[in-house]
């Protein structure tokens, strides 16, 4: 039985945990709120009272963390868990961070003579608790296959897309290319309404023609066409506004940092902080199509 120590257990975080469990690992978990660490515990977790407690005798080091100065503050220094944890253990990052921080904290581990990947997910809440979450994987081969069996327990598709710090640049760019759809989308769908065009009409058009794409065939941001989505819950968030900003804002601190022309996602991250602005971050990104509705010529 493997043990995994695993920090960050909150809305991915947590099933994630939980479905390791289920596959036969034991797992240590710690986060700073006690009802995470609970919804854990009574699946089976051992809570643990810090991150370098986590990091401790265990096989394998998960995090799941908000942002990259989060990451670089629980991996780096004298009080990280690189410096807790013992040798050979393997660290998988899933948070969804800067590139730059990734390859920073990924240099610190291959320092310490520790294996290390950057592994951010695709899916959401929903595919964190089915287990069907996408993996895009940064880091060395050899740190990859022995990351692989852990991230079959919790996920359905894992890309290696090569060295350290590639994971996230491919979350970002995939998540840039999901937020402009989702845009193009909502907007072909406010023009249908003033033209007097059904739904489901340009729904059946759309998805059987060149606009198919999977904001309008899987995430479909009116109510009616796809009965899953979350325009059939008045937007209750399966991927939150708020989540897409920081999302495109990392893609623009890429871009920048590159020097890279992203003018579409620039304009993408301008939209949704507008609408997250106006008090909507906690709702999913697709009801930007309200916001869009309402926008004047």
């Amino acid at each position: 039985m493997a043990s995994v120590g695993f920090i960050g257990v909150g809305n991915m975080g947590g099933p994630m945990a939980r479905n390791l469990l289920k596959a036969g690992s034991a797992v240590k978990v710690f986060d700073l709120s006690a009802a995470a660490v609970k919804a854990c515990t009574d699946a089976g977790a051992t809570a643990v009272g810090s991150a370098q407690d986590a990091a401790k005798g265990v096989d394998v080091v998960v995090t799941m963390l908000p942002a990259g100065q989060h990451v670089r503050g629980i991996y780096l220094g004298e009080t990280g868990v690189l410096a807790a944890a013992g040798k050979g253990t393997l660290f998988i990052d899933s948070s969804t961070i800067d590139v730059d921080s990734a390859r920073a904290v990924a240099a610190g581990a291959e320092k310490a003579g520790m294996l290390m990947i950057d592994a951010p997910v695709s899916g959401g809440v929903g595919g964190a608790e089915a287990a069907t979450l996408t993996f895009m994987v940064g880091g060395p081969d050899a740190a990859f296959a022995k990351a692989k069996p852990f991230l079959e327990a919790m996920g359905k598709t894992i890309v290696h897309a090569g060295g350290p710090g590639n994971g996230q640049a491919a979350k970002i760019c995939n998540n840039m290319v999901l937020g402009i759809s989702m845009i193009a989308v909502s907007e072909a769908f406010a023009l249908a309404e003033k033209l007097g065009l059904d739904h489901q009409k340009l729904f059946d058009i759309s998805s059987k023609s060149s606009g198919q794409c999977w904001s309008l065939t899987t995430y479909c941001p009116v109510p009616g066409p796809v009965p899953t989505s979350p325009a059939n819950r008045d937007y209750k968030a399966g991927f939150t506004a708020d989540m897409m900003l920081k999302d495109l804002k990392l893609a623009q601190e890429a871009a920048n940092s590159a020097g890279a022309a992203t003018p579409i996602g620039a304009q993408a991250a301008a939209l949704y902080e507008a609408y997250t602005t106006a008090g909507n971050g906690p709702v999913d990104f697709s009801g930007i199509i309200k916001m869009i509705r309402e926008a004047k010529r």
